[in-house]
């Protein structure tokens, strides 16, 4: 009875403020890694930078820069010196990637692979600093994953860290062009955009049995079964019977980058099937169609075609 009285007593914020805030806190918790990361970070903040400029220009109510960094002139200024690319260019690329995932990255960086708890706890003080006064997941990862392969490094991911449907739409699509592995790719680009399997390109992944992939709750620390989708992409044992949105979940940014650096790995994989290249052509293609029908919803965005950072050769 005291839990609900006390319920009542918060006073939420609304959904724009919670996005502001949050933005805020991403800024500038990564320019305090940053500062305390021995290696050179700045990419990170850079990227993040531009991400959320992103995202803010296609909220609804949008948001500029200024307005993100709650009207200080100080760190505005600073921000723009220092990373000069963001501001530039937010209304005419696409971000790579989701906010949190380059958080993720800049605390990998700072504690180093091998330490999970560290990593976690870190991530997960932001989460519930994010978390504070709302009902919404605006801006942060619900979950992480750790995906290993018998003695290897473990490599991270966590889930996408938009707000609405339209973000997280064009963000899975992004990704896929210009961050994940080609065989992660091909695994959600099997589904999506059309959430059910395309009858002319099969690319789902069994991974080996001695790849180990787990999730768990971020702010709560507790494991999660994979979801079907994550089943459909690769062979992961489930008994949940939630399918999320094909790659929305952190487990395709991990084994994306286990994909990355164990070639031993990719030695074991097994796609389901071979496709022709003329193939694989109509299904970046119908996934580059969607991704463009997505942007015409913001008028303020003005695709030059260009994903940012351009890092990766997965081309579209």
């Amino acid at each position: 009875m005291a839990d609900e009285e006390e319920e009542k007593q918060i006073e939420y914020l609304s959904d724009g403020e919670v996005f502001r805030r949050n933005a805020f806190i991403l800024i500038t918790t990564m320019v305090d890694l940053n500062n305390l990361t021995r290696q050179d970070t700045s990419m990170l903040v850079d990227e993040i930078l531009h991400c959320l400029f992103f995202l803010g220009l296609i909220n609804s109510p949008p948001f500029s820069p200024r307005n993100l960094l709650g009207d200080d002139d100080d760190t505005l200024e600073y921000l723009e010196n220092e990373y000069p690319e963001p501001f530039r260019l937010y209304s005419t690329q696409l971000p790579r990637r989701s906010p949190f995932s380059c958080l993720l990255d800049m605390v990998v960086r700072l504690y180093g692979q091998e330490k999970e708890d560290l990593i976690k706890d870190r991530l997960q003080t932001v989460v519930l600093q994010m978390k504070e006064r709302t009902s919404s997941q605006i801006l942060f990862s619900s979950t992480i994953c750790v995906s290993q392969m018998c003695d290897s490094c473990r490599y991270y991911g966590v889930s996408m860290s938009t707000r609405g449907r339209p973000a997280g739409e064009i963000l899975v699509a992004a990704s896929c062009f210009g961050y994940w592995h080609r065989l992660a790719s091909d695994a959600v680009m099997t589904y999506y955009p059309d959430k059910q399997k395309k009858l002319y390109f099969s690319r789902n992944i069994q991974l080996p049995s001695n790849v180990k992939c787990e999730a768990f709750n971020i702010s709560e620390g507790r494991p999660m079964d994979p979801c079907r989708s994550c089943s459909d992409l690769f062979g992961l044992d489930t008994t949940e019977r939630k399918r999320w949105a094909h790659g929305g979940c952190a487990e395709v940014e991990s084994l994306s980058n286990l994909f990355k650096e164990e070639s031993q790995v990719m030695e074991q994989l097994r796609p389901e099937e071979n496709v022709p290249e003329e193939n694989r052509r109509r299904a970046k293609m119908r996934v580059f169609n969607y991704l463009k029908q997505e942007l015409k919803k913001f008028d303020k965005f003005k695709w030059d075609g260009k994903i940012y950072p351009d890092l990766n050769p997965n081309k579209i």
